[in-house]
């Protein structure tokens, strides 16, 4: 059997790049070869902890220096990494422990509180990152590399609820994660050493993971880390230390447009990509116009660790579209009506868009059934509709599950977005179907005003109504200060649907 470890990004870059600063967080600057001795140490310290090949770690931290340390650490002994996104409640963390089989958590001081809850609950000790555990770090030696794996042994368990349920552990292995750091880098986009990221999404998610920390790293690039997203900071330090890499979701690019009204300068970007949620069309050209940049919009889940496709300069670019898949990844549209089997459709038909390829993740930890439907005849299905038109551009159209059928009529939310954020008094927007008596369900739209604004819901009501099919536009306009977001950024339709359901 082959072997190989994602460790191996870092450990390959503090050889290659010796010297080359690779990690920037405020006033912090470390090289590669620093990062990569103090994840050796902490890596020495997990063993002298009992943690062996194969243990799950679970780590808990934000955009700081001690989450790229730790998950080279655990990598290194040869651990698994489970990473816990910083908004679940103590109750959800616990699950997440529980349900991995993770022997140990390590914690930011930050999520103390959170962490030493679950931790309690779940059985698990728990190490505060930046306390007991580099104490424990400095009484021993590092080690003298990482711990050799299987390219199939699982490297990282990502959990994700879907759509509905408790959340499940993606198992990604070595070489799914090792193969999308480098087929971003290198064949999507043309990462070089010289280039500098701007590392704003959450790296406990699988797209700050991969794209902005893995990918970045395995060309030698460094990334500037921002442990909280602020558009406003974010374009200061961009300007000061000169990025022109930005990954983000469409509420950062929407943030940015924003900020950027008041700031003295602007960072020069060169390389946007954008992904986690369908970028409106009126997002892209507010941000392209106000950056002078050009952003790349992709798509990924947690199983397909997790770029599937995205906008690549080698095919160029259609917005509204995810452009084509990665290198050695398969992207196809299948019928949605049909469950047990995979039957591909010709080019312009909508179904459900269908991946297969060396990104696909090993199953559901412990949860065969759900792996077994969610992978038909080697394809994984991802409950998102879609077309692929004659040029290879595939086009998410929307959930499955989000689509509102309306007296019989299919309505997509995200059409009805796409043209309800070009109202002067609307900044954000998100579209969901509500229970109708009459219709069985009816389009309701949650709007937040745009700033200075006063929009009144009767009035957004008719504008719609002349901008949209009769069975498309919302009857029914409802105000939000802020659309609730998931640790991702993704908006939770779910929690709007249960809020205005009566």
């Amino acid at each position: 059997m082959a072997t190989l470890s994602l460790a191996a990004i870092l450990a390959e870059a503090a050889h290659r790049h010796r010297g080359r600063t690779g990690l920037v967080e405020g006033g912090l600057r470390l090289t590669f070869d620093e990062l990569w001795h103090q994840a050796r140490v902490q890596a020495a310290a997990l063993t002298e902890l009992g943690v062996a090949p194969g243990d799950r770690v679970a780590l808990m931290a934000p955009n700081t220096a001690e989450f790229p340390r730790a998950y080279y650490a655990i990598l290194a002994a040869g651990g698994v990494v489970v990473p816990v996104h910083l908004l679940l409640s103590a109750a959800e963390v616990e699950h997440v422990l529980r349900d991995s089989g993770a022997t140990l958590l390590l914690c930011h001081p930050a999520q103390a509180g959170t962490g030493t809850a679950a931790a309690a609950a779940a059985g698990v000790r728990m190490l505060r990152l930046g306390g007991e555990f580099e104490e424990r770090a400095r009484a021993v030696r590092p080690l003298p590399s990482y711990v050799s794996r299987d390219a199939d042994d699982p490297a990282v368990i990502f959990y994700t609820s879907g759509t509905t349920g408790v959340p499940k552990g993606a198992v990604l292995s070595h070489l799914n994660l090792v193969m999308n750091a480098t087929v971003n880098a290198f064949d999507a986009n043309d990462v070089r050493p010289d280039d500098t990221a701007l590392g704003a999404l959450p790296l406990f998610h699988a797209f700050g993971q991969t794209v902005s920390m893995n990918s970045t790293w395995r060309a030698g690039a460094t990334l500037v880390l921002l442990p909280r997203f602020d558009a406003r900071r974010a374009i200061e330090v961009m300007v000061a230390e000169h990025v022109n890499t930005f990954h983000g979701v469409p509420t950062m690019y929407d943030a940015l447009v924003s900020a950027a009204q008041e700031a003295t300068e602007l960072p020069r970007l060169k390389l946007c990509i954008s992904g986690g949620a369908s970028l409106p069309a009126a997002v892209l050209e507010r941000f392209e116009e106000t950056f002078g940049a050009k952003i790349y919009e992709g798509y990924g889940l947690s199983e397909t660790s997790p770029t599937a496709a995205v906008n690549q300069p080698a095919f160029g670019t259609r917005p509204g579209t995810i452009g084509h898949p990665l290198w050695g990844v398969e992207v196809e549209i299948a019928r949605s009506d049909v469950e047990r089997r995979v039957e591909l459709l010709p080019s312009g038909e909508l179904g459900e868009v269908v991946i297969r390829g060396h990104n696909l993740f090993s199953g559901y930890l412990g949860r065969p059934e759900a792996t077994a439907e969610a992978m038909v005849d080697g394809w994984f299905r991802t409950g998102d509709l879609g077309t692929k038109d004659a040029d290879g551009f595939l086009r998410i159209v929307d959930r499955k599950k989000d689509v509102i059928i309306r007296g019989g009529y299919n309505v997509y939310p995200r059409e009805v977005e796409e043209v309800l954020v070009r109202h002067p008094g609307i900044a954000r927007v998100a579209v969901v179907g509500l229970p109708d008596p009459r219709h069985g369900e009816e389009v309701c739209a949650v709007v937040v005003p745009a700033p200075g604004s006063a929009p009144d819901a009767a009035a957004i009501i008719a504008w719609s109504r002349q901008h949209l099919g009769r069975h498309k536009y919302p009857r029914r306009v409802e105000f939000i200060a802020e659309l609730p977001l998931g640790p991702s950024m993704k908006v939770l339709k779910r929690e709007l649907r249960d809020r205005y359901a009566g």
